[in-house]
């Protein structure tokens, strides 16, 4: 097997996937602080148990993801002080930026999943 799921790492996803949830929801809902704030607290935590702690700090601190993880932060102050619209902007901006490098991991994982694999490869590749 190409990737190495143990306890700690479905913890991780789940924990991502209560953070998109609850992101998805705060932005439904208005842009509700509370909601973005959990939303954001769970997907980090997610995303460092799903890369280890060392592999996340190594992440944020890196040289070329200064750009990705100042936006980042910067999204999650506005989110504090209540401009949760900015905020997420920055944020989205600073995932994509950060997190760049992993999408043709991604695309190949999302590709072994049997249906959804197959839809995907249909319509966008």
């Amino acid at each position: 097997m190409a990737y190495e799921i143990n306890e700690q790492k479905k913890i991780g996803l789940g924990l991502i996937g209560f953070g998109v949830f609850f992101s998805l929801l705060g932005v439904i809902l208005f842009f509700d602080r509370g909601l973005l704030a959990l939303g954001n607290i769970f997907w980090l935590s997610g995303v460092a148990l799903l890369l280890g702690w060392h592999s996340t700090l190594k992440l944020f601190t890196n040289q070329a993801n200064y750009k990705g993880s100042i936006s980042f932060l910067l999204g999650l102050f506005f989110l504090f002080v209540r401009w949760p619209v900015v905020g997420i902007i920055l944020e989205i901006y600073g995932c994509i930026v950060l997190f760049g490098g992993f999408w043709p991991s991604v695309k190949v994982f999302l590709g072994h999943i049997p249906i959804l694999g197959w839809i995907i490869s249909y319509l966008f590749w």
